[in-house]
């Protein structure tokens, strides 16, 4: 399977999760408790990659599966962090439209550039890290709202607390991503039996939020297993179905690609939540929004496209680029 063919899948699944979430909202609240709904997504990501796992026992050799205590240690932390991520992408939809939820994440870009360079030791060129820059420039442009019209109170149309939630969820996706990419590249363990290790813990620890939320509210509606399913409807299905979708997407490009890819494409569900939310929502596109989404796409022609397609070269040096080392050069000097 093609890295691009899944980069693409993940855009779409991406763009549509901010718009599910908000349609699963009654009168701007949820009638169910949305912290199970991470936790069914671990679920759904374990059973399937526990299916994928016995389906590639039956075939020969047998994949290859470290179960020292030593390595399945690690695969707790990149859990926790995205226990909490998940939970206030949640928090952050409260305080701003799909459009903007869907911009504010692309910050993680930035974020996971960092970290990749740190922890990951990966080097970008100064062309890729000009790209980064130039999403960063895009992003921040496209949630300018209001300026140029006739009103124009404040540059920023959401609450302070929709923004700082978007950057802290930024900042934990960035974390948890790199963190996974780690964990996925250190042996050629099988991907199915990594995700088996990776959602069990997931599992685990949003079921302990789950029982922690019951002892903070004194059990007062019941144990969470008694109301999982309550307030459910197609659409909170949908959006267990698009998390865990999501999740399984992302662990195959950690795997098989790395975290650039996967922010890159998350990034670029930016342009269907727009066209979506202008149907679905009443949304209407500003001219900062167009502008913005131009720089992205050139930001993401400037990290990925080969540098002779960036820079017109001369046709000789293009076919004999090593030709210019032997190209004599004629100095003269004045008498």
């Amino acid at each position: 399977m093609k890295w691009y063919f899944v980069a693409t899948l993940l855009t779409v699944l991406t763009s549509s999760q901010g718009i599910l979430t908000t349609l699963s909202q009654s009168n701007g609240k949820y009638k169910y408790d949305y912290a199970t709904v991470p936790f069914l997504a671990e679920v759904f990501k374990l059973i399937v990659s526990s299916v994928f796992l016995w389906r590639e026992f039956k075939k020969s050799p047998p994949p290859k599966m470290t179960t020292d205590w030593k390595s399945v240690r690690l695969f707790p932390i990149p859990s926790v962090i995205y226990l909490i991520h998940n939970n206030v992408q949640f928090a952050t939809l409260m305080y701003v439209d799909t459009s903007t939820y869907q911009i504010m994440g692309n910050l993680k870009i930035v974020t996971t550039a960092i970290l990749f360079r740190l922890f990951l030791s990966k080097k970008l060129s100064n062309l890729q890290w000009m790209a980064i820059v130039l999403l960063a420039v895009g992003t921040t442009t496209s949630q300018v709202k209001g300026c140029g019209e006739a009103s124009c109170d404040s540059l920023f149309s959401a609450p302070i607390q929709g923004y700082m939630l978007g950057i802290l969820s930024a900042c934990l996706s960035a974390l948890a991503g790199v963190y996974t990419e780690f964990l996925m590249k250190k042996n050629n363990d099988s991907l199915y039996w990594q995700n088996v290790q990776l959602y069990t813990f997931g599992a685990i620890f949003n079921m302990a939020r789950l029982l922690l939320d019951d002892f903070r509210g004194g059990f007062e509606k019941g144990p969470w297993w008694q109301r999982l399913f309550d307030g459910y409807t197609v659409t909170t299905w949908m959006v267990v179905l698009n998390l865990g979708s999501t999740g399984l997407l992302v662990s195959w490009l950690m795997k098989y690609a790395d975290n650039i890819v996967k922010v890159y494409s998350t990034s670029m569900a930016m342009l269907l939540t727009m066209v979506l939310s202008v149907f679905l929502f009443n949304f209407k596109p500003t001219v900062q929004l167009f502008l913005g989404i131009i720089v992205c796409m050139m930001s993401l022609h400037m990290y990925f496209a080969p540098p002779h397609m960036l820079v017109d070269l001369p046709s000789a040096v293009r076919s004999d680029p090593e030709s210019l080392v032997n190209v004599p050069v004629d100095r003269k000097t004045d008498s």
